[in-house]
Protein backbone atom coordinates (compact mmCIF):
# COMPACT_ATOMS: atom_id res chain seq x y z
CA UNK A 1 0.00 0.00 0.00
CA UNK A 2 1.33 3.43 -0.97
CA UNK A 3 1.95 5.85 1.84
CA UNK A 4 0.25 9.21 1.34
CA UNK A 5 2.50 12.25 1.65
CA UNK A 6 0.59 14.95 3.52
CA UNK A 7 2.81 17.65 1.99
CA UNK A 8 2.01 16.62 -1.55
CA UNK A 9 -0.60 18.70 -3.35
CA UNK A 10 -3.54 16.85 -4.83
CA UNK A 11 -3.09 16.73 -8.64
CA UNK A 12 -6.58 18.11 -9.12
CA UNK A 13 -5.75 21.14 -7.01
CA UNK A 14 -2.41 22.00 -8.63
CA UNK A 15 -2.05 25.43 -10.15
CA UNK A 16 -0.87 24.38 -13.60
CA UNK A 17 -0.21 27.46 -15.73
CA UNK A 18 -0.25 27.08 -19.48
CA UNK A 19 2.92 28.67 -20.86
CA UNK A 20 0.88 30.07 -23.76
CA UNK A 21 -1.25 32.02 -21.31
CA UNK A 22 1.89 33.39 -19.73
CA UNK A 23 3.33 34.23 -23.13
CA UNK A 24 0.40 36.35 -24.25
CA UNK A 25 -0.46 37.75 -20.82
CA UNK A 26 -0.26 41.48 -20.29
CA UNK A 27 3.35 42.39 -19.48
CA UNK A 28 4.22 43.99 -16.21
CA UNK A 29 5.35 47.35 -17.51
CA UNK A 30 8.29 48.96 -15.78
CA UNK A 31 9.85 52.21 -16.93
CA UNK A 32 13.53 51.71 -17.67
CA UNK A 33 15.85 54.31 -16.26
CA UNK A 34 18.95 54.61 -18.43
CA UNK A 35 21.30 56.15 -15.91
CA UNK A 36 24.42 55.21 -17.87
CA UNK A 37 25.49 55.31 -21.48
CA UNK A 38 26.85 51.77 -21.24
CA UNK A 39 24.54 48.82 -20.73
CA UNK A 40 25.02 45.21 -19.67
CA UNK A 41 21.55 44.39 -21.05
CA UNK A 42 20.59 42.49 -17.91
CA UNK A 43 16.89 43.37 -17.85
CA UNK A 44 14.65 42.86 -20.87
CA UNK A 45 12.60 45.88 -22.00
CA UNK A 46 8.87 45.84 -21.26
CA UNK A 47 7.48 48.97 -22.91
CA UNK A 48 5.47 48.73 -26.12
CA UNK A 49 6.93 49.60 -29.51
CA UNK A 50 5.50 49.32 -33.01
CA UNK A 51 6.39 46.53 -35.43
CA UNK A 52 8.03 49.14 -37.66
CA UNK A 53 10.29 50.21 -34.81
CA UNK A 54 10.94 46.56 -33.95
CA UNK A 55 12.24 45.85 -37.43
CA UNK A 56 13.98 49.14 -38.19
CA UNK A 57 15.87 49.30 -34.91
CA UNK A 58 17.10 45.75 -35.41
CA UNK A 59 18.21 46.47 -38.99
CA UNK A 60 20.12 49.56 -37.87
CA UNK A 61 21.97 47.61 -35.20
CA UNK A 62 22.63 44.79 -37.65
CA UNK A 63 24.32 47.25 -40.00
CA UNK A 64 26.59 48.38 -37.18
CA UNK A 65 27.47 44.83 -36.13
CA UNK A 66 28.05 43.72 -39.71
CA UNK A 67 30.45 46.59 -40.36
CA UNK A 68 32.21 45.96 -37.07
CA UNK A 69 32.73 42.31 -37.97
CA UNK A 70 34.03 43.33 -41.39
CA UNK A 71 36.65 45.49 -39.66
CA UNK A 72 37.90 42.46 -37.75
CA UNK A 73 38.04 40.40 -40.95
CA UNK A 74 40.10 43.16 -42.57
CA UNK A 75 42.55 43.06 -39.66
CA UNK A 76 42.07 46.68 -38.67
CA UNK A 77 43.58 47.92 -35.44
CA UNK A 78 41.31 49.14 -32.60
CA UNK A 79 42.17 52.74 -33.48
CA UNK A 80 41.39 52.20 -37.17
CA UNK A 81 38.17 50.40 -36.28
CA UNK A 82 37.03 53.20 -33.97
CA UNK A 83 37.75 55.81 -36.64
CA UNK A 84 35.91 53.80 -39.30
CA UNK A 85 32.92 53.04 -37.07
CA UNK A 86 32.33 56.56 -35.72
CA UNK A 87 30.23 57.89 -38.65
CA UNK A 88 28.36 54.60 -38.89
CA UNK A 89 27.50 54.63 -35.19
CA UNK A 90 26.50 58.29 -35.36
CA UNK A 91 24.13 57.49 -38.20
CA UNK A 92 22.53 54.22 -37.11
CA UNK A 93 23.10 53.84 -33.37
CA UNK A 94 24.08 57.15 -31.73
CA UNK A 95 24.69 57.04 -28.01
CA UNK A 96 25.54 60.34 -26.31
CA UNK A 97 27.03 60.70 -22.85
CA UNK A 98 25.26 62.26 -19.88
CA UNK A 99 27.39 65.39 -20.16
CA UNK A 100 26.09 66.09 -23.66
CA UNK A 101 22.68 67.17 -22.29
CA UNK A 102 21.08 65.87 -25.47
CA UNK A 103 17.28 65.99 -25.64
CA UNK A 104 17.23 62.58 -27.36
CA UNK A 105 19.30 60.84 -24.70
CA UNK A 106 16.49 58.56 -23.52
CA UNK A 107 15.39 57.72 -27.06
CA UNK A 108 18.94 56.80 -28.08
CA UNK A 109 19.44 54.50 -25.13
CA UNK A 110 16.01 52.97 -25.56
CA UNK A 111 16.79 52.12 -29.18
CA UNK A 112 20.13 50.63 -28.15
CA UNK A 113 18.44 48.58 -25.42
CA UNK A 114 15.60 47.27 -27.58
CA UNK A 115 17.68 46.58 -30.67
CA UNK A 116 20.08 44.44 -28.64
CA UNK A 117 17.28 42.26 -27.30
CA UNK A 118 15.60 41.97 -30.71
CA UNK A 119 18.81 40.70 -32.27
CA UNK A 120 19.32 38.45 -29.27
CA UNK A 121 16.08 36.73 -30.25
CA UNK A 122 17.16 36.44 -33.87
CA UNK A 123 20.69 35.19 -33.23
CA UNK A 124 20.17 32.67 -30.45
CA UNK A 125 18.86 30.04 -32.87
CA UNK A 126 22.16 28.22 -33.52
CA UNK A 127 25.53 27.84 -31.81
CA UNK A 128 27.28 29.63 -34.67
CA UNK A 129 24.96 32.63 -34.52
CA UNK A 130 25.28 32.82 -30.75
CA UNK A 131 29.08 32.77 -30.91
CA UNK A 132 29.24 35.43 -33.61
CA UNK A 133 26.66 37.64 -31.91
CA UNK A 134 28.57 37.43 -28.63
CA UNK A 135 31.83 38.27 -30.39
CA UNK A 136 30.58 41.36 -32.25
CA UNK A 137 28.49 42.65 -29.34
CA UNK A 138 31.56 42.33 -27.13
CA UNK A 139 33.59 44.25 -29.70
CA UNK A 140 30.95 47.00 -29.71
CA UNK A 141 30.87 47.13 -25.91
CA UNK A 142 34.67 47.25 -25.69
CA UNK A 143 34.83 50.13 -28.16
CA UNK A 144 32.14 52.07 -26.30
CA UNK A 145 33.77 51.39 -22.94
CA UNK A 146 37.11 52.70 -24.20
CA UNK A 147 35.53 55.87 -25.57
CA UNK A 148 33.30 56.60 -22.59
CA UNK A 149 33.84 59.49 -20.21
CA UNK A 150 36.08 58.41 -17.31
CA UNK A 151 33.67 59.57 -14.60
CA UNK A 152 30.65 57.96 -16.28
CA UNK A 153 32.59 54.78 -16.89
CA UNK A 154 33.58 54.54 -13.23
CA UNK A 155 29.97 55.14 -12.17
CA UNK A 156 28.79 52.41 -14.54
CA UNK A 157 31.31 49.89 -13.21
CA UNK A 158 30.34 50.75 -9.63
CA UNK A 159 26.68 50.12 -10.47
CA UNK A 160 27.44 46.58 -11.65
CA UNK A 161 28.25 45.35 -8.13
CA UNK A 162 30.79 42.81 -9.37
CA UNK A 163 31.13 40.67 -6.26
CA UNK A 164 34.10 38.74 -7.63
CA UNK A 165 36.17 41.91 -8.03
CA UNK A 166 37.48 43.35 -4.76
CA UNK A 167 40.12 45.98 -3.98
CA UNK A 168 43.07 44.64 -2.03
CA UNK A 169 43.56 45.79 1.55
CA UNK A 170 46.47 47.91 2.72
CA UNK A 171 47.93 44.96 4.63
CA UNK A 172 47.80 42.73 1.57
CA UNK A 173 49.26 45.52 -0.52
CA UNK A 174 52.22 45.81 1.83
CA UNK A 175 52.84 42.06 1.81
CA UNK A 176 52.82 42.03 -1.99
CA UNK A 177 54.82 45.23 -2.38
CA UNK A 178 57.96 43.61 -3.91
CA UNK A 179 55.91 41.77 -6.55
CA UNK A 180 53.72 44.79 -7.30
CA UNK A 181 56.78 47.01 -7.67
CA UNK A 182 57.97 44.74 -10.49
CA UNK A 183 54.84 45.57 -12.50
CA UNK A 184 55.08 48.52 -14.92
CA UNK A 185 53.21 51.64 -13.81
CA UNK A 186 51.93 54.39 -16.06
CA UNK A 187 51.67 56.86 -13.20
CA UNK A 188 55.31 56.55 -12.25
CA UNK A 189 54.54 55.48 -8.69
CA UNK A 190 52.91 52.26 -7.55
CA UNK A 191 51.61 54.02 -4.45
CA UNK A 192 49.07 55.81 -6.63
CA UNK A 193 47.83 52.65 -8.35
CA UNK A 194 44.64 50.89 -7.30
CA UNK A 195 44.71 47.10 -7.49
CA UNK A 196 41.89 44.58 -7.68
CA UNK A 197 41.91 40.89 -6.80
CA UNK A 198 39.99 38.44 -9.00
CA UNK A 199 40.09 34.76 -9.93
CA UNK A 200 42.60 34.35 -12.72
CA UNK A 201 40.08 32.50 -14.94
CA UNK A 202 38.16 35.76 -15.38
CA UNK A 203 41.03 37.60 -17.06
CA UNK A 204 42.70 35.06 -19.39
CA UNK A 205 43.73 37.75 -21.89
CA UNK A 206 45.68 39.62 -19.21
CA UNK A 207 47.29 36.38 -18.03
CA UNK A 208 48.35 35.61 -21.59
CA UNK A 209 49.90 39.06 -22.00
CA UNK A 210 51.47 39.02 -18.50
CA UNK A 211 49.92 42.33 -17.51
CA UNK A 212 49.06 41.33 -13.93
CA UNK A 213 50.42 39.63 -10.84
CA UNK A 214 49.39 35.99 -10.48
CA UNK A 215 49.69 34.35 -7.06
CA UNK A 216 47.90 31.43 -5.41
CA UNK A 217 45.18 31.31 -8.03
CA UNK A 218 44.38 35.00 -7.69
CA UNK A 219 45.09 37.69 -10.26
CA UNK A 220 46.06 41.13 -8.96
CA UNK A 221 44.98 43.55 -11.66
CA UNK A 222 45.84 47.27 -11.82
CA UNK A 223 42.97 49.69 -12.26
CA UNK A 224 44.11 50.64 -15.75
CA UNK A 225 43.36 47.07 -16.88
CA UNK A 226 39.85 47.20 -15.47
CA UNK A 227 38.34 47.23 -18.95
CA UNK A 228 39.46 43.66 -19.60
CA UNK A 229 37.59 42.42 -16.53
CA UNK A 230 34.43 44.34 -17.36
CA UNK A 231 34.44 43.26 -21.01
CA UNK A 232 35.09 39.62 -20.10
CA UNK A 233 32.19 39.70 -17.65
CA UNK A 234 29.95 41.23 -20.34
CA UNK A 235 30.79 38.42 -22.76
CA UNK A 236 30.29 35.70 -20.13
CA UNK A 237 26.89 37.04 -19.10
CA UNK A 238 25.75 37.44 -22.70
CA UNK A 239 26.70 33.84 -23.51
CA UNK A 240 24.56 32.55 -20.63
CA UNK A 241 21.65 34.81 -21.52
CA UNK A 242 21.72 33.68 -25.16
CA UNK A 243 21.48 30.05 -24.06
CA UNK A 244 18.43 30.88 -21.95
CA UNK A 245 16.90 32.76 -24.88
CA UNK A 246 17.45 29.76 -27.15
CA UNK A 247 15.43 27.57 -24.78
CA UNK A 248 12.51 29.99 -24.87
CA UNK A 249 12.52 30.43 -28.65
CA UNK A 250 10.04 27.62 -29.46
CA UNK A 251 7.32 29.61 -27.70
CA UNK A 252 7.72 32.38 -30.28
CA UNK A 253 6.76 30.10 -33.16
CA UNK A 254 3.09 30.79 -32.51
CA UNK A 255 3.54 34.53 -33.03
CA UNK A 256 3.33 34.96 -36.79
CA UNK A 257 4.16 38.66 -36.53
CA UNK A 258 7.67 38.33 -35.11
CA UNK A 259 8.92 35.01 -36.49
CA UNK A 260 9.27 36.18 -40.14
CA UNK A 261 11.14 39.29 -39.03
CA UNK A 262 13.52 37.31 -36.82
CA UNK A 263 14.17 34.76 -39.57
CA UNK A 264 14.91 37.56 -42.02
CA UNK A 265 17.35 39.19 -39.60
CA UNK A 266 19.23 35.96 -38.90
CA UNK A 267 19.58 35.22 -42.62
CA UNK A 268 21.17 38.63 -43.10
CA UNK A 269 23.80 37.76 -40.51
CA UNK A 270 25.17 34.76 -42.38
CA UNK A 271 28.82 33.93 -42.09
CA UNK A 272 31.20 35.10 -44.82
CA UNK A 273 31.83 31.41 -45.56
CA UNK A 274 28.23 30.58 -46.40
CA UNK A 275 27.96 33.44 -48.89
CA UNK A 276 30.09 31.45 -51.34
CA UNK A 277 28.28 28.27 -52.24
CA UNK A 278 28.32 26.64 -55.67
CA UNK A 279 25.74 29.05 -57.07
CA UNK A 280 28.02 32.04 -56.43
CA UNK A 281 30.39 31.21 -59.30
CA UNK A 282 30.89 34.05 -61.80
CA UNK A 283 28.74 34.02 -64.90
CA UNK A 284 30.46 32.47 -67.89
CA UNK A 285 32.85 30.34 -65.86
CA UNK A 286 32.21 26.65 -66.36
CA UNK A 287 34.76 24.84 -64.22
CA UNK A 288 35.36 21.18 -64.88
CA UNK A 289 37.99 18.64 -63.97
CA UNK A 290 39.68 19.31 -67.30
CA UNK A 291 40.10 23.09 -67.00
CA UNK A 292 41.12 23.56 -63.35
CA UNK A 293 44.74 23.99 -64.44
CA UNK A 294 43.69 26.85 -66.71
CA UNK A 295 41.48 28.47 -64.07
CA UNK A 296 44.25 28.27 -61.46
CA UNK A 297 45.67 31.54 -62.84
CA UNK A 298 42.81 33.23 -60.96
CA UNK A 299 43.49 31.44 -57.65
CA UNK A 300 44.76 33.28 -54.56
CA UNK A 301 48.12 32.26 -53.12
CA UNK A 302 46.64 29.76 -50.64
CA UNK A 303 44.79 27.82 -53.34
CA UNK A 304 47.59 28.24 -55.87
CA UNK A 305 49.97 26.56 -53.44
CA UNK A 306 47.53 23.70 -52.82
CA UNK A 307 47.11 23.21 -56.57
CA UNK A 308 50.85 23.24 -57.22
CA UNK A 309 51.48 20.80 -54.37
CA UNK A 310 48.77 18.47 -55.65
CA UNK A 311 50.23 18.49 -59.15
CA UNK A 312 53.75 17.90 -57.81
CA UNK A 313 53.02 15.16 -55.25
CA UNK A 314 49.75 13.73 -56.62
CA UNK A 315 48.48 13.92 -53.04
CA UNK A 316 47.30 16.32 -50.32
CA UNK A 317 46.79 15.63 -46.65
CA UNK A 318 43.37 15.86 -45.01
CA UNK A 319 43.05 19.57 -44.23
CA UNK A 320 44.60 20.49 -47.56
CA UNK A 321 42.04 18.33 -49.38
CA UNK A 322 39.22 19.82 -47.32
CA UNK A 323 40.29 23.43 -47.89
CA UNK A 324 40.80 22.89 -51.62
CA UNK A 325 37.62 20.83 -52.12
CA UNK A 326 35.46 23.51 -50.53
CA UNK A 327 37.15 26.19 -52.63
CA UNK A 328 36.47 24.21 -55.82
CA UNK A 329 32.89 23.73 -54.68
CA UNK A 330 32.60 27.49 -54.23
CA UNK A 331 33.86 28.29 -57.74
CA UNK A 332 31.09 26.12 -59.19
CA UNK A 333 32.69 22.70 -59.68
CA UNK A 334 29.99 20.04 -59.47
CA UNK A 335 30.29 16.99 -57.24
CA UNK A 336 30.72 14.66 -60.21
CA UNK A 337 33.46 16.79 -61.74
CA UNK A 338 35.12 17.20 -58.35
CA UNK A 339 35.31 13.43 -57.92
CA UNK A 340 36.80 13.12 -61.40
CA UNK A 341 39.32 15.85 -60.57
CA UNK A 342 40.49 14.23 -57.35
CA UNK A 343 40.64 10.76 -58.87
CA UNK A 344 42.76 11.95 -61.78
CA UNK A 345 44.97 14.02 -59.45
CA UNK A 346 45.66 11.05 -57.16
CA UNK A 347 47.38 9.21 -59.97
CA UNK A 348 49.61 7.07 -57.74
CA UNK A 349 46.80 5.07 -56.12
CA UNK A 350 44.29 2.55 -57.39
CA UNK A 351 40.58 3.10 -57.92
CA UNK A 352 39.82 0.81 -55.01
CA UNK A 353 42.03 2.83 -52.64
CA UNK A 354 40.49 6.11 -53.79
CA UNK A 355 36.94 4.84 -53.33
CA UNK A 356 37.70 3.47 -49.87
CA UNK A 357 39.74 6.36 -48.44
CA UNK A 358 38.85 9.59 -50.25
CA UNK A 359 35.58 9.42 -52.17
CA UNK A 360 33.31 9.66 -49.11
CA UNK A 361 35.01 12.81 -47.79
CA UNK A 362 34.44 14.64 -51.06
CA UNK A 363 30.77 13.63 -51.12
CA UNK A 364 30.40 14.66 -47.48
CA UNK A 365 31.81 18.12 -48.22
CA UNK A 366 29.12 18.57 -50.86
CA UNK A 367 26.33 17.34 -48.58
CA UNK A 368 25.69 14.23 -50.67
CA UNK A 369 26.14 11.97 -47.65
CA UNK A 370 26.18 12.38 -43.88
CA UNK A 371 23.54 13.36 -41.37
CA UNK A 372 20.28 15.09 -42.18
CA UNK A 373 21.65 18.50 -41.19
CA UNK A 374 24.65 18.09 -43.50
CA UNK A 375 22.51 17.04 -46.45
CA UNK A 376 19.91 19.76 -45.91
CA UNK A 377 22.61 22.40 -45.59
CA UNK A 378 24.37 21.32 -48.76
CA UNK A 379 27.53 20.27 -46.95
CA UNK A 380 30.29 22.57 -45.77
CA UNK A 381 30.79 26.17 -46.86
CA UNK A 382 34.03 27.34 -48.51
CA UNK A 383 36.50 28.62 -45.94
CA UNK A 384 36.93 32.35 -45.45
CA UNK A 385 40.31 33.99 -44.93
CA UNK A 386 39.52 34.34 -41.24
CA UNK A 387 38.89 30.63 -40.87
CA UNK A 388 42.01 29.67 -42.81
CA UNK A 389 44.10 32.04 -40.69
CA UNK A 390 42.82 30.90 -37.31
CA UNK A 391 41.98 27.20 -37.59
CA UNK A 392 44.24 24.16 -38.01
CA UNK A 393 47.68 25.68 -38.66
CA UNK A 394 49.69 23.49 -41.06
CA UNK A 395 52.21 21.02 -39.74
CA UNK A 396 55.12 19.25 -41.46
CA UNK A 397 54.18 17.96 -44.89
CA UNK A 398 50.89 19.87 -44.97
CA UNK A 399 50.07 22.48 -47.62
CA UNK A 400 46.92 24.16 -46.29
CA UNK A 401 46.71 27.47 -44.45
CA UNK A 402 47.59 31.01 -45.52
CA UNK A 403 51.02 31.48 -47.15
CA UNK A 404 51.18 35.10 -46.00
CA UNK A 405 51.00 33.88 -42.41
CA UNK A 406 52.50 30.40 -42.40
CA UNK A 407 55.35 30.79 -44.94
CA UNK A 408 58.70 32.38 -44.26
CA UNK A 409 59.56 35.25 -46.57
CA UNK A 410 61.85 33.17 -48.78
CA UNK A 411 59.21 30.55 -49.56
CA UNK A 412 56.55 33.22 -49.93
CA UNK A 413 58.70 35.10 -52.46
CA UNK A 414 59.15 31.90 -54.47
CA UNK A 415 55.40 31.28 -54.49
CA UNK A 416 54.61 34.86 -55.51
CA UNK A 417 57.20 34.64 -58.29
CA UNK A 418 55.34 31.62 -59.69
CA UNK A 419 52.20 33.79 -59.71
CA UNK A 420 53.97 36.55 -61.64
CA UNK A 421 54.95 38.91 -58.81
CA UNK A 422 58.53 40.11 -59.19
CA UNK A 423 58.23 43.83 -58.41
CA UNK A 424 60.55 44.72 -55.53
CA UNK A 425 58.23 47.41 -54.17
CA UNK A 426 55.31 44.97 -54.05
CA UNK A 427 57.41 42.30 -52.34
CA UNK A 428 58.64 44.84 -49.80
CA UNK A 429 55.05 45.89 -49.12
CA UNK A 430 54.05 42.24 -48.67
CA UNK A 431 56.92 41.78 -46.20
CA UNK A 432 55.80 44.81 -44.19
CA UNK A 433 52.20 43.59 -44.17
CA UNK A 434 53.34 40.14 -43.07
CA UNK A 435 55.53 41.55 -40.28
CA UNK A 436 52.63 43.66 -38.99
CA UNK A 437 50.28 40.64 -39.29
CA UNK A 438 48.06 42.34 -41.87
CA UNK A 439 47.74 39.22 -43.97
CA UNK A 440 44.60 40.39 -45.76
CA UNK A 441 46.41 43.52 -46.85
CA UNK A 442 49.29 41.49 -48.28
CA UNK A 443 46.90 39.35 -50.31
CA UNK A 444 45.04 42.39 -51.59
CA UNK A 445 48.32 44.08 -52.46
CA UNK A 446 49.25 41.12 -54.67
CA UNK A 447 45.79 41.08 -56.24
CA UNK A 448 45.93 44.77 -57.12
CA UNK A 449 49.40 44.35 -58.62
CA UNK A 450 48.38 41.38 -60.77
CA UNK A 451 45.19 43.11 -61.95
CA UNK A 452 46.41 46.70 -62.15
CA UNK A 453 45.44 47.27 -65.79
CA UNK A 454 42.10 45.47 -65.50
CA UNK A 455 41.09 47.40 -62.37
CA UNK A 456 41.84 50.68 -64.16
CA UNK A 457 39.73 49.59 -67.14
CA UNK A 458 36.88 48.50 -64.89
CA UNK A 459 36.91 51.85 -63.10
CA UNK A 460 37.02 53.79 -66.36
CA UNK A 461 34.10 51.82 -67.76
CA UNK A 462 32.13 51.99 -64.51
CA UNK A 463 31.88 48.21 -64.31
CA UNK A 464 32.86 47.98 -60.64
CA UNK A 465 31.37 50.04 -57.83
CA UNK A 466 33.09 51.15 -54.65
CA UNK A 467 31.60 48.21 -52.74
CA UNK A 468 33.04 45.77 -55.24
CA UNK A 469 36.52 47.21 -54.68
CA UNK A 470 36.39 46.53 -50.94
CA UNK A 471 39.13 44.48 -49.32
CA UNK A 472 38.95 40.81 -50.28
CA UNK A 473 38.33 38.60 -47.25
CA UNK A 474 37.51 35.31 -48.97
CA UNK A 475 39.48 33.12 -51.41
CA UNK A 476 36.39 32.59 -53.55
CA UNK A 477 35.87 36.34 -53.80
CA UNK A 478 39.48 36.63 -54.99
CA UNK A 479 38.81 34.05 -57.71
CA UNK A 480 35.50 35.59 -58.71
CA UNK A 481 36.88 39.10 -58.97
CA UNK A 482 40.01 37.93 -60.81
CA UNK A 483 38.01 35.94 -63.34
CA UNK A 484 35.65 38.81 -64.08
CA UNK A 485 38.47 41.32 -64.44
CA UNK A 486 40.54 39.09 -66.71
CA UNK A 487 37.55 38.38 -68.95
CA UNK A 488 36.24 41.94 -69.27
CA UNK A 489 36.89 41.99 -73.01
CA UNK A 490 34.91 38.80 -73.62
CA UNK A 491 31.87 39.73 -71.56
CA UNK A 492 29.24 42.11 -72.80
CA UNK A 493 27.68 42.65 -69.42
CA UNK A 494 29.67 41.92 -66.32
CA UNK A 495 27.60 41.88 -63.16
CA UNK A 496 29.10 41.59 -59.74
CA UNK A 497 27.30 41.45 -56.45
CA UNK A 498 27.89 44.46 -54.22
Amino acid sequence: MLRHDSNRIDPKRRNVIDHRKKQFASPQYRETDYAHRLNYYTDAPTAEITLEQFEQWAIDRLRVLGELEACSFRNRTPAETALHMKPILDKYLPLDSNTSASSSLHAQRQKDHYSHFILRLAFSMTDDLRRRFTRVETMLFRMRFANDNLAERSAFVASLNLGWCEPISDAERQSLAPELMAMPSKRGSHDQDTWFKVDWERVPDLVEQRRLLLKLGKAYVPEREQSSMVVAEFAARLEKQLELTARALPRLDEDDRLTPILNHLSKNFITPDSAYMSDSAPAGAQPSAANIDQLSQHFPACMKHLHQTLRRDAHLKHYGRLQYTLFLKGIGLSLEECLVFWRSSFSKITDDTFNKEYRYNVRHSYGDVGGDANRRGGGYSPMSCQKILTEHPPGPGEAHGCPYRHFDMENLTTLLASMGVADRAVLQGVKEDKDSQKFHMACNRVFEHLHKAEIKTAKDQGVMTANQLETIVHPNEYYKRSYLLKTLDTQEDVKMEG
